[in-house]
C-alpha cells in the first residue's frame, strides 16, 4: 500500500468524520515491536546557539525539509508558565534557530503553535517565545484557545481514541516541525516529541480517562511531523511537566524524522528521577513502536554525532 503523507492522511481522516505516577510504573516489559528500517538521528552538542543548524545539516540540510513558499507549523512546548531556565518549556533560543532556518530556506510563513495548559499570556511571557518571532510579516505566534480552532479527525488505528479534535492549522500547512523540550512527566515518566503532540489537541483531559500511553501513541498515527528537533539544551529530570525540579545542562539537540527513535534515544541521554531508563521503559514510546511509528532500539539507529 502506498505511504500517505501527513497532510493526505489528515484530509482523509477529517473527511471521514463529522463529522502518579512514579518511575517504577514506567517499567514495561520488553515486547516484540514492528520491524522498521534503520532511522538516522543527528545529535549536536556544544554551542547552544548553533545546535539546531548543526543537527539539521547532519540530516541533509534544511532544504531537504523546507521548500521555498512552504507554510510551516512549528510546535514548541510553551504549555507552562515556568521559568524558561528550568526546562519545562522549549528554549526560545532553540525555537528562534529553527525559525531562522525555515526562513533561510524560503518558507513563506512560519507559525509557532501551542495549546497551553496554564494561562496563555503568562506562558508566552515566561517562555519568551516572542523572541522567536523575528519577522512579524512571516512569523506568527498562534495560541489555540478556542474550540473552533480545531477539527475532528478519525483515528483508524485507534483503540483508546476513535477520533479527536486536532488543530486545524496542522492540516493547512505544508510542513510540521515538532520542537519539544526534554523533561520528566508525572504521568508518563518523560515528555518528549510524541507526547508534545498533545499540545495540538483540544480535549487533552480525555486522554487521562483512557489508557493515556496508548492514546498518546494513537494520536501520533494521525499527526505526523516531517521533522522532530528535540531541545535537550537542558533537561528537567524531576518535577515535570511544569517544574520546578532538577535541571541538568546537556547542551544537546537531537533531530530526526523517526519520532520513536528521537524519543527512545533521548531517554538514554540522562537519568530521570535519578535513575536510568531506556525507551523500552516508557509506555507511550513502546505503544508507538508497536503501532509501527518508528524504531525503539538505539542499536538499530544510525547516529550522527556533531560537536559545535
Amino acid at each position: 500500500m502506498a505511504k500517505l503523507s501527513r497532510r493526505d492522511f489528515l484530509k482523509i481522516s477529517a473527511g471521514a468524520v463529522l463529522a502518579s505516577l512514579l518511575p517504577k510504573s514506567l517499567i514495561f516489559a520488553e515486547e516484540k515491536t514492528a520491524e522498521i528500517s534503520s532511522p538516522c538521528l543527528a545529535v549536536a552538542r556544544g554551542d547552544k546557539t548553533k545546535l539546531v543548524k548543526a543537527a539539521v545539516d547532519a540530516l541533509g540540510g534544511i532544504d531537504k525539509f523546507i521548500k521555498p513558499g512552504d507554510r510551516v507549523c512549528i510546535k514548541p512546548n510553551i504549555s507552562f508558565a515556568s521559568n524558561v531556565e528550568c526546562g519545562a518549556t522549549t528554549s526560545a533560543g532553540v525555537v528562534k534557530q529553527m525559525v531562522e532556518l525555515c526562513l533561510d530556506a524560503g518558507a513563506a510563513k512560519v507559525f509557532l503553535v501551542d495549546h497551553t495548559i496554564q494561562n496563555t499570556g503568562l506562558c508566552i511571557e515566561k517562555s519568551k517565545i516572542e523572541d522567536a518571532v523575528i519577522d512579524k510579516k512571516k512569523v506568527a505566534l498562534v495560541t489555540l484557545t478556542k474550540e473552533r480552532q480545531f477539527t475532528e479527525v478519525e483515528i483508524p488505528q485507534g483503540k483508546e481514541l476513535t477520533s479527536t479534535k486536532i488543530a486545524k492549522i496542522v492540516n493547512n500547512v505544508d510542513k510540521l516541525i515538532n520542537l519539544p523540550t526534554a523533561k520528566s512527566h508525572s504521568a508518563t515518566g518523560v515528555s518528549l516529541g510524541i507526547k508534545n503532540l498533545m499540545g495540538l489537541v483540544w480535549d487533552r483531559g480525555y486522554f487521562h480517562h483512557v489508557n493515556l500511553h496508548r492514546a498518546i501513541a494513537e494520536l501520533a498515527t494521525v499527526i505526523k511531523s516531517d521533522l522532530t528537533v528535540l531541545d535537550a539544551t537542558r533537561a528537567l529530570t524531576t518535577g515535570g511537566p511544569s517544574g520546578p525540579g532538577k535541571t541538568v545542562e546537556l547542551s544537546t539537540v537531537i533531530a530526526g524524522t523517526d519520532p520513536v527513535a528521537v524519543d527512545s534515544y533521548t531517554v538514554g541521554i540522562t537519568t530521570w528521577y535519578n535513575k536510568s531508563f531506556t525507551g523500552k521503559s516508557v509506555k507511550y514510546i513502546v505503544a508507538a513502536s508497536k503501532l509501527g511509528l518508528g524504531e525503539i532500539d538505539p542499536q538499530k539507529m544510525e547516529i550522527k554525532e556533531i560537536e559545535v
